[in-house]
């Protein structure tokens, strides 16, 4: 099932069941417990990210041509840092380069998001897929100068900016993606592609990362686990391609869609 979140044309928040990309249907429920689909055809005024998470963990360096094109060692572990939840951005809704605390150095990364639905804790690679409520795009917007320069050797400065987590358009259940690394991911700027890979590349598949982050540690119903990206992001291109204001980036993962988002200065 493919599942959105919306605002109608009163203002009202809804959860509702895209079909085939034809018509939506208004669910009833909540969106990690039951839901109960009523038939109610509905009228889609905005997109919302297809939900709120409760923590975002972000993985880096997780796709082996990634790590070639930075000149980086293959870890020996995933690598781990965070997101905070103020970092959430809409489908549709504009990526706000930082001007405030400025970056001239804001690059785009396509991810596979994996929506964990139940707790989870010490859960075995075995079973881990089982803890999966779905799958949605990310774009983990990055300031590299924050990141790499300016971030006293962490990269959460560099990844947490207001805006910088878009996700959507839609939630696709875990049923509908038997095998989550087996998946076309691509970027595209401005209408040029720029990352276009799959997420069989990734050097800790989506059960090993879960297994991992759930040792000695609790993910809770709603944590959004970010996987890495491909290679050919923008800092790594010669010379540099950042996004600007005006730019538009669209993120595509194959059995999901396409999320789009404008890019604006901060005011």
């Amino acid at each position: 099932m493919k599942i959105i979140r919306f605002v109608d044309s009163s203002g009202a928040t809804h959860l509702g069941r895209q079909h085939n990309g034809s018509h939506t249907t208004r669910l009833e429920g909540d969106l990690l417990g039951k839901l109960h689909d009523t038939g109610e055809t509905v009228v889609v005024e905005r997109l919302l990210a297809p939900l709120d998470p409760v923590d975002i963990i972000c993985i880096g360096l997780n796709y082996r041509k990634h790590a070639e094109e930075g000149k980086q060692p293959i870890p020996e572990h995933p690598v781990v840092f965070m997101k905070n939840c103020g970092s959430l951005q809409h489908p549709g809704q504009p990526i706000v380069l930082p001007r405030h605390l400025r970056s001239d150095k804001v690059d785009y990364e396509c991810e596979l998001a994996v929506v964990i639905g139940k707790r989870c804790h010490n859960v075995s690679r075995s079973e881990a897929l089982d803890y999966v409520f779905g799958y949605t795009c990310a774009n983990d917007v990055s300031a590299r100068d924050w990141q790499i320069q300016w971030g006293g050797s962490q990269w959460c400065r560099g990844k947490t900016f207001a805006t910088f987590c878009p996700l959507g358009p839609c939630l696709v259940t875990a049923d509908e993606i038997p095998n989550p690394n087996s998946l076309a991911i691509r970027t595209v700027l401005n209408g040029e592609t720029m990352q276009d890979w799959n997420t069989n590349d990734m050097i800790f598949d989506v059960p090993t990362l879960i297994e991992f982050l759930s040792g000695s540690t609790v993910l809770l119903p709603g944590t959004v686990i970010l996987t890495g990206t491909p290679h050919g992001v923008g800092s790594a291109r010669k010379p540099p391609v950042f996004l600007q204001p005006g730019d538009s980036v669209t993120i595509e993962i194959e059995n999901i869609g396409a999320l789009t988002n404008p890019v604006v200065a901060e005011e």
